[in-house]
């Protein structure tokens, strides 16, 4: 069945189809992948809703649960790109580095806007793109070949000027002007000598206001500009970009994204176990954590956040929590908060057999990964059957003897494995097969050895 790689409200994913296309990345983990299926399509389901239920339907948010390296924030991250949703994945510790007070919380929604508006200028500049080039390709032969206007200039004129201009347009598409060198005009770099404005805690009002003042300041004066030789190759790309810039209605693309945000942000709140009030902390701690729990309540349950662009309504925004709750339960977040995560989903530790497929099946395994860099150097890498299985029971034993990294594992085991190959590629022969025996010669040492495997794998 073919998978469609993007989302669109008019042929919305069915939850099967979500979970076939997280299938091609995430080995396993089906409770989790069924669980952010149900919550995606539950937008598009919302957009049918009568109007007066619309704004009344809330999305479920979700805690996974599960040890490091089993794949939560790949789900979330995977999920966001194939609903083309704006995404942002946050360390709940964020907010307690700086103390009790720590980041303003709503930095996040900030964030999740600015990221928005990039992505949707991106998508907004890839529609008048061809136009852009075509307007760069004007400019920049008007450089190479200035031609001077005159107010009445006769028809034999015109028609000998007209002809030379489309050979030239002949020859700047074929790349014979590509080496010339042309002088451009570049816009400073924005924020350099910016005002800067100092608040308690770095709280994000403070970052609001330098920006308003950094804008005022640049609308009062003009933006800097400066002129720069560069070829006409790499001039074509600066002037498409700058007129693609041009061409774009920035009202409306703030309007889009703080829509895109609103209805199909997801955020992703990592390590929110490090802030659960667990019985064996101390009370400051238990005073801080509450605090920060406190803070990401409203705008879970939903509030208004000031931003540049407008002020977001973070009432139908997705939060995707993940934790891996060993010293801690979901049961000791706030109750406030509790309620507001209805969808708890546990991953499973992954298996011998999952190491397997994780290292083979996905479509960026990590076997594919390597033999694409190997293949830069002309070398093809062959892994055997009986290879795979070693290198998957040792990354299993590894885990199992010190600390469960997951799938993360199978990263420091293959480095190890083939470093003396990818050290040695360019001035080895041009196939390596990886077996068993080769595997064990790598890394058995370092596995029996506690110690060493600790410090090494």
């Amino acid at each position: 069945m073919k998978i469609l790689q993007s989302w669109s409200y008019n042929m919305p994913l069915k939850p099967k189809e979500i979970v076939e296309a997280l299938d091609l990345y995430i080995v396993g983990q089906q409770k989790a992948k069924r669980a952010v299926a149900i919550a995606l399509r539950n937008r598009w389901r919302r957009q049918q809703a009568p109007d007066n239920l619309k704004e009344e339907i809330l999305p479920n948010n979700i805690i996974m649960i599960g040890p490091t390296g089993v794949g939560k924030t790949e789900i979330a991250r995977r999920l966001a790109h194939l609903a083309n949703a704006p995404f942002l994945k946050v360390e709940a510790t964020k907010f307690t580095e700086v103390g009790y007070v720590g980041r303003d919380v709503e930095s996040m929604i900030r964030d999740l806007m600015a990221i928005a508006v990039h992505m949707v200028e991106q998508e907004h500049e890839a529609l008048v793109w061809e136009m852009a080039e075509k307007i760069a390709e004007e400019r920049i032969l008007d450089i190479l070949f200035p031609v001077d206007k005159k107010e009445h200039e006769d028809e034999i004129e015109q028609e000998r000027v007209g002809k030379t201009r489309e050979k030239l347009k002949e020859m700047y598409k074929n790349g014979q002007f590509d080496d010339r060198y042309i002088e451009v005009e570049l816009q400073d770099s924005p924020g350099v000598g910016g005002i800067s404005i100092m608040g308690p805690m770095g709280g994000g009002g403070m970052d609001e206001a330098s920006d308003f003042l950094n804008s005022a300041m640049s609308n009062l004066f003009g933006k800097k500009k400066k002129k720069k030789k560069v070829k006409v190759s790499e001039a074509k790309k600066i002037l498409t970009e700058q007129e693609a810039d041009k061409l774009v209605d920035k009202a409306k693309v703030q309007q889009e994204a703080l829509s895109r945000v609103e209805n199909d942000g997801i955020v992703f709140l990592d390590e929110i176990d490090k802030i659960a009030t667990s019985s064996d902390s101390g009370r400051s701690a238990d005073v801080s954590r509450q605090g920060v729990q406190r803070d990401l309540l409203p705008i879970v349950e939903g509030s208004t956040v000031n931003t540049r662009y407008g002020v977001v309504r973070t009432d139908h925004i997705l939060f995707i929590a993940a934790g891996a709750f060993h010293t801690s339960k979901p049961s000791d977040l706030i109750p406030e908060l509790q309620g507001r995560f209805p969808i708890r989903v546990e991953l499973d530790s992954l298996t011998t057999e999952d190491f397997i497929k994780i290292l083979t099946h996905p479509q960026n395994a990590l076997i594919k990964q390597y033999q694409a860099l190997l293949n830069a150097e002309g070398v093809d890498l062959i892994v055997k059957e009986d290879a795979l299985k070693a290198i998957a029971e040792k990354a299993t034993e590894v885990n199992d003897r010190t600390e469960n990294i997951g799938a993360r594992r199978l990263h420091t085991i293959l480095t190890r494995i083939l470093d003396d190959v990818m050290f040695k590629a360019p001035d080895t022969s041009k196939k390596f097969v990886l077996d068993a025996k080769t595997v064990h010669e790598n890394i058995d040492d370092i596995v029996t050895d506690v110690d060493m495997s600790r410090y090494i794998l």
